[in-house]
């Protein structure tokens, strides 16, 4: 494989970087404080609400691995740049929506370039920067796309009270420019092992995602035993199955399952999407009580979480740091129990007269342990791995924490409307905080996780041991 030595400004490599996963995350959750907005003007119903969300989630997670065996096989650099053009113009579409469903299928859209931004700005960064920078580089990063999932709502809202819903999506358009602009100036293109794409796979990962989150998302709607609901379930556990087998052995394989027999990339995958499930299903639920039933706005709403949303972008570099000093495992596992303990506090907390001050705390053992929890997790995913299988590798992590986002949404609205919550001021908040509270015992169980990753001695020793094949960059 051919390789140059060439290297931009380090600054300048991880801004290229960060921006577009920054954007890709913030889409995440950034049309959440207008749900009560779109609701109104778009006559959206709570499973149309949800799917504003899981729209996007769903298509994402389901391209990932695909986008990550496209940029593998004709640059990461040309298939990264494609997807923040496919971003941006479905952003457009988004804010040109007229309608509920025209807003579902943009967000689709817009889910799908996005697949090409999280896993492979990170296999980029990766190979642009020298292993000896590398951990300062993925902390950035880290706090500026969680700071992307983590400031969505209070972007959303600002951008809504002072403009409209619309503008949300406007704003991803010259954003989409500049960041197209320094990819090409500043990011090296890079490859990994060209094999034959796995449409197969692909088929049956997809159809599988999809149907097992449709089958929560109906469940309690269309009630657990309805014939569409076990057809999303049922089908969606044997798709899953069939995908395992195809995908075992195959040197094309979308999924490497052999990636899998590290424990540190094992683990982390295993945090990552119950980690999502829990404090994103959480943050669903908590931003709809601040204007639903404490009558914010939307932008006073995301100001409240502003404790929470603002704490990663400074915590997140610092573990870059502190990494390799104390080791991924002790980071991600206080994070987790930072975020626990947090989401209970504020679950416990939870009534339509609490003051605002006394959530406080919560928000802020959260936004922490989100700081804590991103860059750690991401250099976890990448600790033992060929630079030839960084794409695939930080791929699978972002296919299994969006999934994770997209259950948890499902999973914790399923809670509140089964324990009798309505989207009104009287019946919100106790289902609201049933909900919250199972976020926070998902956290719990994760904490416990998190323990099982690798200490910083096997770290270091796996890490010596990938460090003799080193990857690849190709020239521009």
């Amino acid at each position: 494989m051919s390789s140059t030595t060439r290297r931009s400004p380090l600054g300048l490599v991880i801004l290229a970087a960060s921006i577009p996963a920054f954007m890709a995350s913030l889409d995440n959750l950034v049309v959440t404080n207008a749900l009560p907005v779109l609701a109104t003007d778009l006559e959206a119903s709570l499973e149309q609400l949800q799917w504003f969300i899981n729209g996007y989630s769903l298509a994402f997670a389901s391209m990932i691995l695909m986008a990550v065996a496209l940029g593998d096989r004709f640059g990461r650099r040309r298939i990264f740049q494609g997807g923040i053009a496919l971003f941006t113009v479905a952003s457009i579409l988004c804010a040109l929506a007229p309608n509920a469903e025209a807003l579902i299928a943009a967000r689709v859209l817009q889910g799908i370039g996005g697949a090409a931004l999280m896993p492979l700005s990170l296999a980029i960064l990766s190979t642009n920067v020298s292993a000896k920078m590398r951990p300062l580089a993925i902390g950035i990063w880290g706090g500026v796309a969680g700071l992307g999932v983590a400031a969505g709502p209070l972007i959303g809202g600002a951008v809504v009270e002072g403009l409209t819903w619309h503008a949300i999506f406007w704003l991803n358009v010259p954003v989409g420019v500049v960041a197209i602009v320094l990819v090409r100036a500043f990011l090296g293109e890079s490859r990994g092992d060209r094999v034959r794409l796995d449409l197969v796979g692909l088929a049956l990962g997809m159809t599988a995602v999809f149907g097992l989150v449709f089958g929560i998302v109906r469940g309690n709607d269309a009630g657990w035993t309805s014939p569409q609901v076990l057809a999303g379930l049922v089908g969606g556990g044997l798709l899953l199955a069939g995908f395992l087998a195809w995908e075992r052995g195959r040197q094309e394989a979308l999924l490497p399952l052999g990636l899998f027999r590290d424990r540190s990339f094992s683990v982390a995958n295993a945090v990552g999407l119950m980690f999502s499930v829990g404090i994103f299903g959480a943050v669903f639920i908590l931003i709809q009580f601040l204007q639903v039933v404490q009558g914010r706005s939307p932008l006073e709403a995301g100001a409240m979480t502003m404790p929470w949303t603002m704490a990663p972008l400074f915590v997140a570099p610092l573990t870059g740091i502190i990494a390799p000093r104390v080791g991924t495992r002790a980071l991600v596992t206080a994070g987790v129990a930072s975020q626990a303990v947090g989401l209970a506090w504020i679950g416990l907390q939870l009534d339509p007269a609490v003051d605002y001050w006394t959530l406080v705390p919560g928000f802020v053992a959260c936004g922490v342990g989100m700081g804590l929890v991103f860059a750690p997790l991401a250099t976890a995913v990448l600790a033992h791995m060929r630079d030839e299988d960084h794409a695939k590798a930080s791929g699978t992590n972002a296919t299994v924490r969006e999934i994770g986002v997209a259950l948890g949404v499902a999973v914790l609205t399923a809670v509140f409307t089964g324990s009798g919550g309505e989207i009104t001021p009287t019946g919100y908040t106790d289902a609201a905080q049933t909900a919250v509270l199972w976020g926070a015992a998902i956290l719990a169980v994760t904490t416990v996780v998190a323990t099982l990753l690798p200490s910083r001695r096997a770290e270091l020793g796996g890490a010596a041991a990938v460090d003799a094949a080193p990857g690849a960059l190709v020239p521009a």
